[in-house]
């Protein structure tokens, strides 16, 4: 195994655990796809976290900015659902501290929890397990901001993006993996309906 995982030795780990599948799928957003992923999945072993979260620590630490900062850094996600790579980041990084975002339901503003603010000027970054359309990250981002805090970079295990992947513009993104899955918008549009593969609904 390498200091930072190959794009190869990631999407091996992501098969192996089922967390990676190929098939016919239709996620919530609408989209179909040749390919279901699921981070968490692989997260469940000890020492698949720690490879991955030890190796996207890495990919941080080259940048020197980030580097120079590592122990006033905060590391944000923006749902529970990334913190055990927030903490496994933070813990190889000596960050100084995690925090996240969080809502009761769909319909409502992700925000902090009570007694919990973003300082002004304070540095972080964004992490998470997956960037696929990017928009509880970009509402993260977009939270931390109007509090005056300064987003250095993001950081994700897999980056995926779909037609509907939203623009960080120059904001650095580190990735140990990029996959380039086929979508279709809609049933209508979709070959593998059309060819009559079995669809199977998933959730996110």
């Amino acid at each position: 195994m390498h200091l930072v995982p190959t794009q190869d030795e990631v999407v091996a780990v992501l098969r192996d655990t089922g967390a990676l599948r190929t098939g016919h799928f239709e996620y919530p957003s609408g989209l179909h796809s040749n390919e279901y992923l699921q981070v968490p999945l692989a997260l469940r072993y000890s020492q698949h976290l720690r490879m991955l979260s030890v190796g996207l620590s890495r990919k941080l630490r080259a940048h020197p900015e980030i580097r120079a900062i590592a122990h006033e850094l905060s590391i944000v996600v923006p749902m529970t659902g990334g913190l055990p790579v927030a903490f496994g980041v933070a813990d190889a990084l000596r960050a100084k501290q995690v925090y996240w975002t969080e809502r009761e339901h769909d319909e409502e503003a992700l925000h902090f929890r009570q007694f919990l603010e973003p300082q002004k000027g304070e540095p972080v970054v964004l992490v998470d397990d997956i960037l696929r359309t990017g928009s509880k990250l970009a509402e993260c981002k977009q939270l931390l901001e109007s509090y005056g805090a300064q987003v250095m970079g993001l950081a994700v295990i897999v980056y995926q993006p779909n037609p509907k992947t939203q623009s960080f513009g120059n904001l650095p993104l580190y990735y140990l993996a990029k996959l380039d899955a086929h979508y279709a918008v809609n049933s209508q549009e979709c070959g593998w309906c059309q060819e009559g593969e079995p669809l199977q609904k998933v959730w996110l």
